[in-house]
């Protein structure tokens, strides 16, 4: 009986046919060195026994390690690979590609240098403990791929047990991402976020920090909604997470369906995978605005969408509007280093999507151009310089 081929069986030369695959080989990062030794002389002072003098002084004053290494300007990328793009949990080894391009994508933006760290242990207290015994290596922790609920657990006890910048990027760096292009919209159609009412599908990691986030905001009112309908604080099936937004949302009191919630709603943010009818699109308010963001499939065909719907964005490049986290998380750490800063506060990630939102001025600003393209270089300075203001009013910067 024949076996369908899979890509183990083809022979690397058929893979590297594939500009994926070629693009990949050896890796998409390397280390290089910012010193020359070519003689004895600087032999003797970038190693030993010039190190020692170095060694000693960080020894005595630990402070000094943010001058005289690295480590205050390194971020590691750490992921378990339990979900992983769309791809989900595909394990640590397999998840190594995408946190090379996230640290590729830190020093491509923001000139900010990273190091993937992909652990073999699926294990909150594991997960945490390896990153706390890794942290002197590092100025900066962004967390990634990790499956909700143990990612809020992961990062709430980082964030607890180091003084250095704990972000993680699929709830924060997303959240911040659609608030800049919600309040670009809010500004297109002439209206307040405090007057939209916002529906979310989807309550994993990114759909309760976009939810939190815009309720910080102060948008009107959202409700949110995970596989089973809408968080309400009538439900008992909700994990804490959950049942903390159920209570601090959906003041409407809206206990059925996403499409029952959708009728005369402001603003659809989809993070579910799960499809939305065209008909509950079609029965939101005028000017709506539809954030289909499930990829690569969104929750709604962005034409269908567009028929009944002001703005429209995805998360994909081959339409207009991606909602792209590279927009964000570049900018935030690089204006956090600048500043060591101890901690990426609210108001930080709040300065960040404001200074995104910015970049698009009056002139540029259209149904089809609510945020900056990635490419924009314009993004990750104005997001740095927003992010390092904001610390210091903050009280969370060290320099």
């Amino acid at each position: 009986m024949s076996t369908v081929p899979t890509v183990s069986d083809a022979p690397s030369y058929l893979l590297d046919r594939d500009p994926a695959f070629a693009l990949h080989r050896g890796g998409k990062l390397e280390v290089r060195s910012t010193v020359e030794v070519e003689n004895a002389e600087q032999l003797s002072l970038a190693y030993t026994p010039g190190v020692a003098r170095v060694c000693t002084a960080i020894a005595e004053d630990p402070e000094l390690a943010a001058e005289y290494t690295w480590a205050a300007r390194t971020v590691a990328v750490v992921s378990d690979g339990t979900a992983v793009l769309g791809l989900g949990d595909i394990g640590p080894a397999a998840a190594m590609p995408v946190m090379e391009g996230k640290a590729l994508l830190f020093k491509q933006f923001a000139g900010v240098d990273a190091v993937p760290v992909c652990l073999a242990t699926t294990d909150v207290d594991a997960l945490v403990e390896t990153v706390v015994r890794l942290a002197p290596s590092f100025g900066g922790i962004n967390l990634e791929d990790i499956s909700a609920p143990r990612c809020f657990e992961v990062e709430d006890r980082l964030r607890e047990a180091l003084d250095i910048p704990v972000f993680h990027d699929d709830q924060h760096g997303t959240a911040v991402v659609v608030l800049a292009a919600l309040r670009n919209a809010a500004r297109l159609t002439g209206r307040p976020l405090s007057a939209l009412r916002a529906v979310v599908a989807g309550a994993g990691a990114s759909g309760i920090a976009v939810s939190r986030i815009l309720l910080e905001a102060g948008i009107g009112d959202l409700a949110a909604a995970d596989s089973k309908g809408m968080l309400h604080t009538g439900r008992e099936d909700l994990n804490p997470v959950k049942a903390l937004l159920a209570r601090d949302s959906n003041k409407a009191g809206y206990t059925g369906s996403v499409e029952e919630a959708l009728r005369g709603a402001d603003v659809f943010i989809g993070l579910s995978g799960a499809t939305v009818a065209e008909s509950a699109v079609a029965a939101m308010a005028p000017d709506a605005v539809v954030f289909a963001l499930s990829n690569p499939t969104p929750e709604i065909a962005p034409a269908a969408a567009a028929r009944h719907a002001r703005v429209v964005a995805t998360g994909r490049s081959d339409f207009p509007n991606q909602i792209n986290n590279v927009l964000a998380f570049p900018g935030i750490f690089r204006g956090a280093f600048d500043v060591r800063a101890s901690i990426i506060t609210e108001g930080m990630k709040l300065a960040a999507a404001e200074a995104i939102a910015a970049v698009v001025s009056d002139e540029e600003l259209s149904a089809d151009h609510i945020v900056p393209s990635p490419f924009d270089h314009r993004v990750a300075v104005a997001v740095a310089e927003a992010v390092a203001a904001q610390a210091r009013r903050d009280g969370v910067a060290r320099s």
